[in-house]
C-alpha cells in the first residue's frame, strides 16, 4: 500500500481509508453483540457527534478483553474499531495508527489463530501507516522475529531499516537509528559467536575451511563498530557492553575492555547501574587482578545493592584481609545481606556470619563491632529470623541451615532464646555430636549476649 504525499498527516500517519484491517489481523470473525453506538444507522451529523463516544466505548471493550486475556474477543473489537474509523465522515483526523499498532501487536502475539505470516503482514502495514514511527515499528518487528527464532529475517529487517530515510532526520529518529544499528551489531556478534564456536570445536589445525574464519572476522568488525558506537551514549546498555567486551577480550585488547567497563561503572553520564560493577568485577577476576581491585569493585556494588549474591564473595575476601577496617566491613556486609528476605535460608551466608561471630566471641576482641551491628536489629531480627515456627521449619527442611542459625541466635540472643533451644533440643535428641558442642559453646560464652545487649 503506497501513501501519496497528500495523504500524509503531520505525525506521519495516513488518512482514511485505513489499511485493510481484516487481512492484516485475522481471518474474518463473528462480531459479538455491540452497543447501539456501532449498530444503529445515523445521519452524518449524528455520526459526527457520536463518533468520539463510540470510539471510546469500543476502546474500553478492547481494553477489558486484553486485560482478561480474551484475545479472540479483543481481535473482533479491534476490527470493529478500525471499521468505524474507515466509516467516519467527520473532517477531524483521529490519528489512531499508533494505538492500532500497539494493540494489534499485543493481540497477534497471543491470539490462538495468529501466525508469523499475519504478524509480518500487520507490521509491514503499520510501517506504511505511520512513516514517522517507521523505525520504532521496525524495532518491535525485529523483537517479535527474534522471539520466534527468525534470526536471519530480523537481521534483514534491521539492514533495511538502517537504509530508510524520510524527510529531515529528527533527534528522535537519530536515536532510533542508533538503536537499529546497535541491534544489528548484536546480531553480528551472535553470528561471530557461532563461527567462533565452530573454530574452537574443530581446533585451528583441524579445520581447513578458511571461509569460517574470514566470516568470523568480518562479523567481528561489523559488530565492534556498532556496539562501540551505542555505548558512547548515556543509557543502560548491559547486553551491548557485555558483547563488546567479549569481542575485545577474545582478540586480546584487554586494556580497551577494562576502560569500557570502568567508564560504564563510574562515568557520571551513565545512570547508576549495579550490573556495571558486576561486569567490572567479573572481568577483573578473569584477568587475575589484585584483591584490592576486586574489593573496590564489590564495595561499589555493596553500596548500591547490599543484597546482591556476590556479597558472600565480598565477605570472604574481607575476612581474609589483615586490616581491621576491612574485617569490620565484612561483618557489616553479611549482616546487611541477611536483612533481606531472599537471604533468610542462605546456608552460606549464615555460615559466614556464624564463623565471624565465633571468632569474635572466642577472642573477645571487637565486641564493639558486634554491638554496632546488632543494636539496630535486635528489635526485629528475632521475629524475622529466630521464631519457634522458623526453627521447626528449618530443622525439617535443612539441618545445616538450622545449625548455623542456632549458633548465631545463641550468641546474639543468649542461651534462653527459643530458636536456639528448639534446635539444640532436636539435635541432641537425634544424638548429633555437633549440636551438643554447639550448646556447650553458647553456654560457655553466654556473658557476650549480656555485653552486646547492654544488659
Amino acid at each position: 500500500m503506497a501513501a501519496a504525499p497528500n495523504d500524509l498527516q503531520e505525525d506521519g500517519a495516513v488518512k482514511s481509508p485505513a489499511m485493510p484491517a481484516r487481512s492484516a489481523l485475522l481471518p474474518p470473525l463473528n462480531l459479538p453483540f455491540l452497543s447501539p453506538h456501532f449498530c444503529q444507522p445515523a445521519s452524518s451529523h449524528e455520526h459526527k457527534l457520536n463518533f468520539k463516544k463510540s470510539k471510546e466505548v469500543c476502546l474500553s471493550y478492547i481494553q477489558d478483553a486484553v486485560l482478561q486475556k480474551q484475545w479472540e474477543r479483543a481481535a473482533e473489537f479491534l476490527i470493529s474499531y478500525i471499521e468505524s474509523l474507515e466509516k467516519d465522515y467527520s473532517q477531524e483526523y483521529m490519528g489512531p495508527s499508533e494505538m492500532i499498532w500497539r494493540i494489534g501487536t499485543e493481540i497477534l502475539c497471543h491470539h490462538s489463530r495468529s501466525s508469523m505470516k499475519e504478524l509480518n503482514s500487520f507490521m509491514e502495514q503499520m510501517k506504511i501507516l505511520g512513516v514517522k514511527r517507521y523505525l520504532k515499528v521496525c524495532l518491535e518487528h525485529v523483537f517479535q522475529l527474534l522471539c520466534n527464532g527468525f534470526i536471519d529475517e530480523a537481521y534483514q529487517n534491521l539492514s533495511l531499516a538502517e537504509s530508510w530515510r524520510f524527510g529531515e532526520q529528527t533527534v528522535i529518529q537519530d536515536k532510533e537509528m542508533k538503536l537499529i544499528q546497535a541491534y544489528r551489531g548484536l546480531l553480528d556478534y551472535y553470528k561471530w559467536s557461532k563461527q567462533k564456536n565452530i573454530l574452537l570445536e574443530h581446533g585451528e589445525d583441524g579445520f581447513e575451511d578458511l571461509s569460517v574464519e574470514q566470516e568470523m572476522h568480518s562479523c567481528f568488525r561489523k559488530a565492534a563498530v556498532n556496539l562501540k558506537e551505542i555505548i558512547k551514549a548515556p543509557g543502560v546498555w548491559d547486553q551491548f557492553v557485555k558483547c563488546y567486551v567479549d569481542l575485545l577480550e577474545f582478540y586480546g585488547d584487554c586494556n580497551e575492555a577494562r576502560q569500557v567497563l570502568h567508564d560504564y561503572a563510574y562515568d557520571s553520564k551513565f545512570p547508576s547501574n549495579p550490573n556495571a560493577h558486576v561486569y567490572l568485577y567479573q572481568f577483573l577476576k578473569r584477568q587475575g587482578e589484585s584483591k584490592k581491585a576486586l574489593i573496590s569493585a564489590l564495595k561499589n556494588l555493596h553500596d548500591t545493592v547490599p543484597s546482591h549474591e556476590l556479597m558472600i564473595d565480598f565477605n570472604l575476601m574481607l575476612q581474609k584481609s589483615k586490616k581491621r577496617k576491612k574485617r569490620q566491613l565484612g561483618l557489616e556486609v553479611i549482616f546487611a545481606a541477611l536483612d533481606y528476605a531472599g537471604w533468610k535460608e542462605n546456608v552460606k551466608a549464615w555460615s559466614c556470619l556464624a564463623k565471624q561471630l565465633k571468632q569474635i566471641v572466642m577472642s573477645e576482641k571487637h565486641l564493639d563491632w558486634l554491638k554496632q551491628e546488632w543494636s539496630p536489629r535486635k528489635d526485629w531480627w528475632p521475629a524475622f529470623h529466630f521464631s519457634r515456627y522458623l526453627g521447626k521449619r528449618n530443622w525439617q527442611e535443612n539441618q545445616s541451615l538450622s545449625y548455623e542459625k542456632a549458633l548465631v541466635a545463641g550468641i546474639l540472643l543468649g542461651k534462653d532464646d527459643k530458636y536456639f533451644k528448639y534446635i539444640c533440643h532436636q539435635g541432641c535428641k537425634a544424638q548429633m555430636k555437633r549440636f551438643r558442642i554447639l550448646k556447650k559453646f553458647v553456654h560457655k560464652h553466654s556473658p557476650v549476649y549480656m555485653r552486646i545487649s547492654g544488659l
